[in-house]
């Protein structure tokens, strides 16, 4: 049995354009074309698929998948694998979750009493399942600034780099918390943090309003980063993409 590219761009929830370029790059032909010059896929295509899009919800690019693709043999060997990855990447995503919770609460007891987050919780705590490497690996679309990055956590202190991760975990809770607290993408306050994250991302390199933008977008388009903004509090990616896009707006066209 076969089905046509409409019908796998239905169940798989890829679109029938993203198929043709999984085609066009090799990465995934059909099994046929038609005589009308539609697509057809077979069940060894909709497998392909299926790990074609876990790999790319792990944060691989199109051309490592092609390079996993191309080395296997066995499709029970590479299920096992990609098996593998994912509950590696549960474990990473258990950790931050586990990390963001207890990090809420504690800024929660230093607000009430005055005592030092520090004092409460040990510091290294901060940073279990979020690593310096997966940060810069999240970066992959913008190499230019993923190269500068590199280049100045290279010149860091492990201290130094303790407080900058420190710093972007608090940044994206006071985010979170506006959005619970019901704030617009636009406002004021909202705005306020966004300046403040433009500010350091902009000590690093000029960036451009479009450039900015699409970084914006890809707090949701990006597996990394939306993982991480969606571990703090749901719809964190998206209130995070809207920010950036209405500070574009305002500020930078």
């Amino acid at each position: 049995m076969d089905w046509p590219i409409a019908e796998v761009a239905r169940m798989s929830g890829v679109t029938a354009r993203t198929l043709r370029h999984y085609d066009e790059i090799g990465l995934l032909p059909p099994a046929r074309i038609g005589a009308n010059g539609h697509r057809y896929y077979e069940d060894r295509q909709l497998l392909l698929l299926q790990q074609i899009l876990l790999l790319r919800a792990l944060g691989l690019g199109l051309p490592e998948i092609g390079r996993i693709l191309a080395e296997q043999v066995d499709e029970v060997e590479a299920l096992r694998d990609h098996h593998r990855r994912l509950l590696a990447e549960r474990n990473r995503l258990d950790t931050l979750a586990a990390t963001v919770s207890r990090t809420i609460a504690e800024l929660e007891q230093s607000r009430k009493d005055g005592t030092p987050m520090t004092a409460i919780n040990r510091p290294e705590n901060l940073f279990e399942g979020i690593q310096p490497a997966q940060y810069q690996e999240s970066l992959r679309d913008f190499p230019e600034h993923a190269q500068e990055v590199a280049r100045r956590v290279s010149e860091m202190t492990p201290q130094d780099v303790e407080a900058g991760q420190r710093e972007r975990t608090a940044q994206m809770i006071r985010l979170a918390e506006l959005m619970a607290a019901g704030h617009p993408a636009d406002a004021e306050s909202v705005q306020a943090e966004i300046d403040a994250q433009y500010r350091a991302l902009t000590a690093l390199r000029t960036v451009t309003a479009d450039e900015y933008r699409a970084i914006g977008r890809s707090c949701v388009d990006n597996d990394a980063w939306r993982a991480a903004y969606e571990a703090i509090a749901p719809g964190l990616a998206a209130y995070q993409r809207n920010a950036m896009d209405a500070y574009a707006a305002a500020r930078l066209s």
